[in-house]
């Protein structure tokens, strides 16, 4: 039996404005990059027609939310407009919101109040809704938001990360971000919390977390874990980062038995069989007949 089965959640269901998911099963975000630089597609979907046929690949392999980003968050990466931002999500956007969940990954107020008037289902920021107004912004829909954990920023997080119990202190961060999303009138069943694996984190604290990921989990919400392609699983298997398909399925894998009710990946149909032969073998419920 899947760890984050409907049985061991208070919030069985996930509330991301008019689409609901029960959380009996993992959900599969697929991850379009519109941007130049982001560390493993930047540039490939630049052109808003080879975006738009990637969602659309992304969806038909079995991708039940779509994350569309438009401002890198690699190591490094440098800031980029809320009008640049929004020039790049734009099209893919406005074209598909209104009839399948789109996530869209920003931290910028500006660019979360644009995108939610168009219907999106997710706010997924980096920054946990940190960002002078977001929290505002978020609350006044029935949108969906995930909390992420990153110790300092984009440009800054991976110089020496430190922590006495990273495991503690990353719940005890995102715990307080979800509290006060909900004291923002965000309701529980909106909301969900990413440790922010590869944010400002050595490997030794991503693998802490990913073997302990059932105690974020135990801490009442809904755990998104986003490992594909990442720099530790490079170092794990040895692979550059065009070859890491194998290492991230197994992380998706590995992460579902732990507790995620969400994984954030590029592959989605590999991650999609991957789940499907991992829920029948530990549902007793799963039938294929």
């Amino acid at each position: 039996m899947y760890a984050n089965t409907s049985r061991d959640l208070p919030g069985a269901v996930l509330k991301a404005g008019r689409f609901a998911f029960p959380l009996d099963r993992p959900l599969i975000m697929g991850v379009l990059n519109v941007t130049p630089d982001s560390f493993s597609d930047g540039g490939r979907f630049l052109d808003h027609d080879a975006a738009l046929a990637q969602a659309r690949r992304l969806i038909d392999e079995g991708a039940d939310i779509l994350d569309v980003g438009g401002e890198s968050t690699r190591p490094g990466a440098p800031e980029v407009s809320a009008a640049d931002e929004l020039r790049r999500i734009l099209p893919v956007v406005g074209a598909l919101a209104g009839t399948f969940p789109v996530s869209v990954d920003t931290s910028k107020p500006d660019v979360m109040r644009e995108v939610l008037s168009l219907g999106v289902a997710m706010i997924n920021d980096v920054m946990a809704l940190r960002a002078p107004g977001s929290v505002e912004v978020v609350a006044a829909t029935d949108a969906a938001v995930c909390l992420m954990h990153m110790q300092g920023t984009p440009r800054t997080m991976q110089q020496n990360p430190v922590y006495d119990d990273v495991v503690a202190e990353v719940g005890d961060f995102l715990e307080g971000r979800a509290r006060a999303a909900q004291a923002a009138g965000i309701r529980q069943e909106r909301i969900v919390i990413d440790p922010g694996f590869g944010f400002g984190k050595t490997t030794a604290h991503n693998l802490s977390l990913l073997r302990q990921l059932g105690a974020l989990r135990a801490r009442g919400w809904p755990v998104l874990a986003g490992l594909s392609r990442k720099s530790i699983l490079g170092k794990i298997a040895g692979r550059h980062l065009g070859d890491r398909l194998h290492a991230s399925v197994a992380a998706s894998l590995l992460a579902v038995e732990r507790g995620a009710a969400i994984v954030r990946v590029h592959d989605v149909g590999p991650t999609r069989d991957a789940l499907q032969v991992l829920r029948s073998v530990l549902d007793d419920r799963f039938s294929i007949e």
